[in-house]
C-alpha cells in the first residue's frame, strides 16, 4: 500500500512519537488503518482513510455486501466505529448500543438500552440524533439524551459506570460524541434554544467522577480563562472577556452550547471545538444598556484548551453578536498546510455563517476567512488587516441584519439560513490532493425576531423563520465541494437537490463518499468531482460514510435514517413550514423522495 504521508498524518505521527500527550489506546487504534475507531476517524478529524483497495477505476463495481436494521427511527446521525472484529453501533434515541461480531455473520453480540425519561424528546433542538460513541481501553462511551455519559464494557456490555452531566428539565440534553483524550473523557451540552450555558466536561476514564467544567462565557475563573495567558488573535483578552460583552446577568442564560465534533492535536496538548449561537436568536434581547451591539463572548467561538487543566490557550470568535444563529460548533480539521510556501500546522473550520476560515492551531492566528457558498450576503468578507481595529471580524451588510431592522420585521433573503452553508455534518481533508471535501447547504430565509421570555425548560428562541433554496441556483438546495483551504477557493463544486447532511470520507483509493437526503449513497472523484458510484439506500443518508478491512476486504459504510434539522418535518411528522425552526417549509418536497427508516448498508466490491 503506497501512501502519501502529509498533512494529517504527520500530525499523527508526532501524535506516535508523544505517547504522554494522549490516550495510547485512541493512537493505536486508529492508527490502523484496517479499524474505524473513532468517530473522526482520528484525533485530527480528517476522515481520510489510507486504504486503497476501491479506487476511482472499481468503485463503480460496488455492491451492497449486507445490511442492518437498528430497530429505531429518526435521524441516524455519526457512523458505526469497528475495533478489531467487532463493529458498535448507535441509535437516535433511546441511543441502544449494538455490537456485531463481524466474524460471525455480524451476530449481535450485545445491546445496551439506556432507561431514559421520555420527557427529554421534546427539549431536543432539532430531532433526536446522536453522532456516535467513542473507544477506549476495552470501553464504549455514550453520551446519552439526557447528558448521561456512560461506560460500557466493550465485550460484554455491561455498564461500568455513569455520570449524568446536565438537567434536561431545564433544556439541557446530551447529542455528541466523547472524545477520550488521556485518562479523560470529554464532553459538552446542548440546548441553546433553551437558554442553557455552554460548558464542556471532563471525567475520569477510569470512575466517571467529574475532573473539571469549562463554561465558555460567564466569569474567568468558571471559564478557566486566563486574562493574560488566554489569547485571542495573538492578544491577551484581558480580564472579565466574557462579562463585559453581555447585559448585566444575561450570561446566565446565554447559550454558547457544545453540540458539535472535538478534535486534538498531542503535540500541542490542546484540543478544540466550537459553541453555538446566544439565547435569545432575538438579537434586540441582547444588547447593550446603550442598545447597541455587544460581542457576547465567548458564544460563536473557536476554543482550544488544555485537556488536563480545561485552561483556554487561545479563542477566536467568528459572528460577534450573532443575528442569524450562526452557531459555530462545526468539525476543527486538523492538518498541516502550505500557505505562501511555508508549511504551517492549521486548523480549518467550515462556519454556519458561511465563511471557511483557516487558522494557526498552535496560537489561533488568522489566516484565511472566506465564503464557501456565492450566496453568502449576510456579510462581504472578513477583516485580515491586523492593523485594524475590526481584525477578525465580518464585514456586515447592513440591509440583512436583523439586530437594525428590529424585532417583529421580517428581513427577507438572507443567506445562508440559520441552518448555516454548513451544519455538524463533517468535511474531510484529503492526504492525496490535500483539499478538504465538503458537504453544504445551499439554502436562504426570511428571519422576523420578536420578544420572548425567559422559563426553565421551555424553548427560549424568539425568532420566525423561513427557508428555501438560493434564489441564485433554487432548482437545488446543496452541493458536495472541493475547497483549497489555503487559498480560500472552490475548486469544484457539484450541486445536489436537496442540503448535503452526510458527513464526508476520503481514502488513498482517490474516492470520496457521501450520502443526500433522498437517500443516495455517491462516490466521486476527489480530482474534478465527477460521480463515479450511486446507489439508493432505504432512507435518507445524515450519517457519515466510513470504512474499513475485514478479511482482507475493504468496506464502506453509511447509516440511512431521514432526520437532522432538514429532516425535522418528516422526523417528527411536522407540516407547518415554519416549524422545526423554520426547516419544515424549506424541504417540504423530500417527502416525495424518502421515508422514515434506520438502517446500516454495508458496500464491498464483487
Amino acid at each position: 500500500m503506497k501512501l502519501r504521508v502529509s498533512g494529517a498524518a504527520l500530525l499523527m505521527l508526532s501524535a506516535m512519537a508523544l505517547p504522554a500527550s494522549a490516550n495510547d489506546d485512541v493512537l493505536k487504534q486508529t492508527s490502523d488503518p484496517n479499524q474505524w475507531a473513532k468517530p473522526e476517524g482520528n484525533y485530527a478529524a480528517t476522515r481520510y482513510s489510507p486504504l486503497n483497495q476501491i479506487t476511482t477505476e472499481n468503485v463503480g463495481q460496488l455492491k451492497v455486501a449486507w445490511t442492518f436494521s437498528t430497530g429505531v427511527l429518526r435521524g441516524h446521525e455519526g457512523s458505526p466505529l469497528v475495533v478489531g472484529n467487532m463493529m458498535y453501533l448507535t441509535t437516535p434515541f433511546p441511543n441502544n448500543v449494538i455490537a456485531l461480531d463481524l466474524n460471525d455473520d455480524q451476530k449481535i453480540v450485545w445491546q445496551y438500552s439506556p432507561k431514559q425519561d421520555p420527557s427529554v424528546v421534546p427539549v431536543m433542538c432539532c430531532d433526536t440524533v446522536n453522532l456516535g460513541v467513542s473507544y477506549a481501553e476495552g470501553k464504549i462511551f455514550l453520551y446519552q439524551a439526557d447528558t448521561s455519559v456512560v461506560a460500557i464494557d466493550a465485550k460484554t456490555g455491561k455498564e461500568l459506570w455513569k455520570s449524568v452531566n446536565g438537567d434536561s428539565k431545564k433544556g439541557e440534553t446530551g447529542t455528541a460524541a466523547p472524545i477520550i483524550i488521556k485518562d479523560k473523557v470529554i464532553v459538552g451540552i446542548s440546548g441553546a434554544e433553551f437558554g442553557v450555558r455552554g460548558h464542556v466536561t471532563a471525567y475520569d476514564i477510569n470512575t466517571g467522577k467529574r475532573v473539571w467544567r469549562a463554561y465558555n462565557l460567564g466569569p474567568d475563573n468558571e471559564m478557566l480563562f486566563d486574562p493574560e495567558k488566554t489569547t485571542s488573535l495573538g492578544k491577551p483578552v484581558g480580564k472579565d472577556s466574557s462579562l463585559k460583552t453581555w447585559n448585566g446577568d444575561q450570561w446566565k442564560i446565554g447559550g454558547g452550547t457544545v453540540w458539535g465534533w472535538f478534535s486534538y492535536d498531542p503535540e500541542a496538548d490542546l484540543f478544540y471545538y466550537g459553541s453555538a449561537n446566544p439565547s435569545t436568536w432575538n438579537p434586540a434581547q441582547r444588547a447593550g444598556p446603550d442598545g447597541k451591539p455587544i460581542d457576547q463572548k465567548w458564544t460563536m467561538a473557536i476554543i482550544a484548551r488544555n485537556p488536563d487543566t480545561g485552561v483556554a490557550k487561545w479563542a477566536y470568535q467568528m459572528t460577534p453578536f450573532d443575528e442569524w444563529d450562526y452557531d459555530g460548533v462545526n468539525e476543527n480539521i486538523l492538518a498541516d498546510i502550505d500557505i505562501d510556501g511555508k508549511k504551517v500546522p492549521a486548523l480549518v473550520h467550515f462556519d454556519r455563517n458561511g465563511f471557511a476560515y483557516t487558522l494557526n492551531r498552535k496560537d489561533g492566528e488568522l489566516l484565511v476567512a472566506q465564503h464557501f457558498d456565492p450566496a453568502v450576503n449576510w456579510a462581504t468578507g472578513v477583516d485580515l488587516d491586523k492593523s485594524s481595529p475590526n481584525y477578525g471580524r465580518p464585514i456586515r451588510v447592513k440591509k440583512y441584519s436583523t439586530f437594525a431592522n428590529g424585532p417583529d420585521f421580517n428581513t427577507k433573503g438572507v443567506c445562508p439560513a440559520a441552518l448555516g452553508t454548513k451544519d455538524r455534518q463533517p468535511a474531510s481533508f484529503s492526504e492525496l490532493t490535500g483539499l478538504f471535501y465538503v458537504p453544504t447547504n445551499h439554502v436562504c430565509m426570511d428571519y422576523e425576531p420578536f420578544k420572548v421570555s425567559y422559563t426553565a425548560g421551555q424553548p427560549y428562541v424568539g425568532a420566525t423563520l423561513s427557508m428555501f433554496a438560493g434564489p441564485d441556483k433554487p432548482e437545488h438546495m446543496g452541493n458536495f465541494i472541493a475547497w483549497d483551504a489555503a487559498k480560500g477557493k472552490i475548486v469544484w463544486s457539484k450541486p445536489e437537490q436537496f442540503s448535503v447532511w452526510s458527513g464526508a470520507l476520503t481514502t488513498a483509493g482517490g474516492v470520496a463518499f457521501y450520502g443526500t437526503l433522498e437517500g443516495y449513497f455517491k462516490a466521486v472523484d476527489q480530482k474534478d468531482g465527477k460521480e463515479l458510484f450511486k446507489f439508493k439506500t432505504p432512507s435518507g443518508i445524515i450519517g457519515n460514510a466510513m470504512t474499513y478491512i475485514h478479511e482482507g476486504k475493504q468496506y464502506v459504510a453509511v447509516y440511512s435514517g431521514v432526520g437532522g434539522w432538514a429532516g425535522i418535518g418528516l422526523a417528527a411528522g411536522l407540516t407547518n413550514p415554519n416549524d422545526g425552526l423554520g426547516a419544515v417549509g424549506g424541504y417540504a418536497g423530500l417527502k416525495q423522495y424518502t421515508n422514515l427508516g434506520g438502517s446500516l448498508t454495508v458496500f464491498s466490491l464483487p
